[in-house]
């Protein structure tokens, strides 16, 4: 009775909910250590968009089914939503089937509450309470084998423009807290989201990082779902790697062959390309890996004749296999 009470009491004070978040007081800082993608085999999905399609063209379309291979047989990342239902039984059977051919697994974790703003992406998890109970059934999933986790991609990116200033503290705590559940596992890495090279001056980008908790994490992502080119991004992380304590980062070259649209065109821009498929093999010792983070082929939205966003648009990816300069 008296444990209860006590409780109780603790309950009234700190405003309750029937999620108890785990203690993530004791996790340590992020330490530099070894490279984790170097030396670690990504997953190649047989069941991609790209896979299904270049074989649906083999026998009618055999010079289309070559060029969407270029595509089909690379590594990239499988993103995380409500989409994932029961996430910790989704995350777990992935894990599982990644181990079977000895790879790591690459996760892009996409549920903040009010995501992307209510736009193309919108969704997200009901509250902030809800959302790390998500994060920490992920973790769980996940156990202790090795997996990256990429948190939030444009989250803070987009905070100015439609987190309401009082509420932007708890977008911080929220994604501090989601590094430190992730951190809390022996073998999961965590690189928090932190745009392009085009969004965010590097001095305001930094300032977002430190705030979120990027002190915790394996270091911050860049260009995700974007076509700003891997020379501009180099630039800026390195720039943000100084001003956040020589935080490492990963850039997403899935589609930035030809660099940026006109006009920073984000959603669906015509001319783009495949980038340098995954490596890390960078020339940079503060950029871990180059990663197909957005999968080509994935419509970022119902714009510029494209479908919904997140579905497989045929055509979009051969014009990126097709403008390769692969």
């Amino acid at each position: 009775m008296r444990a209860l009470l006590l409780g109780l009491s603790l309950c009234l004070a700190a405003s309750c909910t029937s999620y108890e978040r785990p203690n993530v007081a004791q996790v340590p800082k992020h330490q530099p250590g070894p490279n984790p993608f170097v030396g670690k085999k990504l997953f190649v999905d047989p069941n991609m968009g790209s896979a299904r399609q270049a074989e649906k063209w083999r026998g009618q379309r055999p010079e289309d089914a070559a060029l969407m291979d270029k595509i089909a047989t690379q590594p990239q990342a499988e993103w995380l939503g409500e989409w994932s239902g029961a996430v910790k039984l989704f995350v777990r059977s992935k894990m599982e089937q990644y181990a079977e051919v000895n790879a790591m697994g690459l996760f892009i974790v996409y549920n903040v509450p009010n995501r992307d703003c209510g736009q193309h992406s919108k969704g997200g998890a009901k509250n902030g309470d809800a959302y790390l109970e998500w994060i920490d059934k992920i973790a769980a999933g996940v156990d202790d084998r090795p997996a990256v986790m990429i948190l939030e991609p444009d989250t803070l990116g987009q905070l100015g423009k439609c987190t309401a200033k009082e509420k932007q503290a708890e977008r911080y705590r929220l994604l501090a807290d989601a590094i430190r559940i992730f951190k809390a596992r022996p073998n999961i890495y965590v690189y928090l989201d932190a745009g392009h090279a085009r969004w965010l001056p590097a001095e305001e980008m930094a300032e977002h990082l430190k705030a979120a908790g990027i002190e915790y994490a394996d270091g911050f992502s860049l260009n995700v779902s974007n076509y700003v080119s891997t020379e501009e991004n180099l630039a800026y992380g390195k720039k943000l790697s100084a001003l956040t304590g020589g935080a490492h980062f990963v850039i997403d070259t899935a589609r930035n062959g030809n660099g940026a649209a006109p006009n920073d065109e984000w959603c669906n821009p015509d001319g783009r390309a495949l980038g340098i498929p995954p490596t890390t093999d960078t020339d940079d010792p503060l950029c871990d890996a180059y990663l197909w983070l957005k999968r080509p082929g994935e419509s970022d939205g119902a714009c510029n004749g494209g479908p919904r966003a997140g579905e497989f648009w045929p055509k979009q990816a051969l014009d990126l296999a097709r403008r390769s300069k692969y």
